[in-house]
């Protein structure tokens, strides 16, 4: 048997690839289910996302759980607690997307910015022939100092991050225009 992180299983989706459950994705789709329900900014969603975590963690034996049987089970759990409503809403969006910005400078590698942007670019119009609705582009820190060959901080970074910060937020808003999409920049 192969010990999973967490103790927590795989989610099969259903284009056969499996990725790594995260408690903030059934929390935030637990929120938009109960926002679609007519209860905004719902109390009970954390705490949804965690009866479901620790049954997963605790008594779930299996390694790999199907997006259906997690869509169940969620559904299940908002039921039990009174909330039929919101488990009618309540669907299985596709996972965050997680880039690292890191690991684009590195492929594009040291100094080479215009190499990094045009990296950033393409990655960024593959979310968009996608169906996930979160991005969370990570590593902005590590990939500043790679591109400036910096191993601290220096004022040139500051410029840099934020030359990135203003690229993402620009091609987010074009990204925006065209569907429905969640970003985070850390």
């Amino acid at each position: 048997m192969i010990a999973l992180a967490d103790n927590l299983p795989l989610v099969r989706l259903p284009d056969s690839r499996a990725v790594r459950f995260e408690r903030d994705w059934i929390e935030r789709a637990v929120a938009e289910a109960a926002e679609g329900a007519g209860y905004s900014r719902w109390w009970l969603a954390p705490h949804v996302a965690e009866s479901v975590t620790n049954y997963l963690e605790r008594e779930y034996e299996e390694n790999v759980i199907a997006s259906q049987c997690l869509h169940t089970l969620v559904s299940s759990v908002l039921q039990v607690i009174g909330y039929p409503e919101v488990a009618r809403s309540f669907r299985m969006p596709e996972p965050p997307l997680r880039i690292s910005l890191a690991s684009l400078a590195e492929r594009a590698g040291d100094g080479f910015e215009l190499a990094f942007f045009r990296q950033l670019d393409d990655t960024l119009q593959r979310v968009l022939k996608g169906n996930t609705s979160r991005l969370e582009l990570c590593d902005l820190t590590e990939c500043v100092k790679r591109l400036r060959a910096a191993r601290s901080w220096r004022k040139d970074c500051a410029a840099l991050r934020n030359e990135i910060v203003a690229h993402v937020r620009g091609q987010a808003a074009r990204l925006r225009k065209r569907r429905a999409l969640d970003l985070e920049l850390t």
